[in-house]
């Protein structure tokens, strides 16, 4: 059983209601593990709620939004070995944490696991599991399931000294399609990155697409580029995205909120080492298509 070995954090604002859904759902787990909720000075009754329904959950209440790095709050608050991320809209399967503990233990170069995600009440495959299982990176002999450099944050368990040691979630990308650059850095830092389909999650997304979300993806994966990739690739992310923008109010609204951070990235950009670039290479999109 997990016992302590694996706790659970959570970022979450202004979810109340999804969040103590998931909650019920992670309370209920035969191998029950701590949970943390790092809120995000919600202003919807959130604390309250935990308070009065889920006295057995840490809360650890930020003074304001951090986005992505509420996640990093968290981690460094729980203190157990491995930790499980979920988001205020997903949960783990039963037997999932304790099979996540397994493959940590008998590999120790294992930084992050990256989990098959099962989507809304018919358990749909979400459509990445499939790209990181068919990943060109392939096996490692020290490492379990595929190699990749990608994943989804609400179906990941990390190793707490891996993530911490690869600085977490960077602060220049905030939120939104945030996870290329973590497993950039993990793997910079020597720690292998997997998918792992025997570890499952599930996810319940609310059905409308989050306002604005388009518009920061195009931005963190450019800015991503800058951060760690050879200037000609960064340049011509930038360039596609200029393109994009003429005709793209998505586009523009990333290419304005690019520039804005750019200065921030550069003063932080810290370029791969040779062989994470060749990963890296290797998962690039072609023609345009999306990564």
């Amino acid at each position: 059983m997990t016992d302590s070995r694996v706790g659970i954090v959570i970022a979450t604002r202004d979810r109340c209601t999804s969040l103590a859904r998931t909650l019920r759902h992670l309370i209920a787990l035969p191998e029950p593990p701590p949970v943390l909720v790092a809120d995000n000075a919600s202003t919807d009754g959130t604390r309250a709620m935990l308070a009065r329904d889920f006295p057995q959950v840490r809360v650890l209440a930020l003074p304001c939004n951090r986005g992505a790095l509420a996640r990093n709050h968290g981690v460094r608050a729980l203190g157990t070995p491995y930790v499980a991320f979920s988001d205020d809209d997903s949960w783990w399967a039963p037997g999932a944490l304790d099979r996540a503990v397994g493959h940590f233990e008998a590999h120790p170069r294992l930084g992050l696991l990256s989990a098959r995600t099962l989507v809304g009440p018919g358990d749909a495959p979400d459509p990445l599991d499939d790209v990181l299982a068919g990943s060109p990176l392939g096996p490692a002999t020290d490492l379990p399931g595929t190699q990749v450099l990608g994943f989804l944050a609400c179906a990941a368990v990390v190793r707490r000294d891996a993530y911490l040691d690869a600085g977490g979630y960077h602060q220049v990308l905030f939120f939104g399609g945030e996870e290329t650059l973590l497993a950039y850095d993990l793997a910079a830092r020597g720690w292998g990155v997997a998918h792992c389909p025997d570890v499952v999650a599930h996810h319940h997304p609310a059905p409308a697409a989050r306002t604005g979300r388009p518009a920061t993806v195009r931005r963190n994966e450019v800015l991503t580029a800058w951060l760690r990739r050879p200037l000609p690739h960064a340049l011509a992310r930038t360039r596609e995205l200029a393109g994009a923008a003429r005709h793209d109010v998505a586009a523009r609204r990333a290419l304005r909120e690019t520039l804005v951070r750019l200065p921030s990235a550069l003063r932080e950009r810290r370029p791969l080492p040779p062989h994470v670039e060749r990963a890296a290479r290797l998962l690039d999109p072609v023609d345009g298509a999306t990564p």
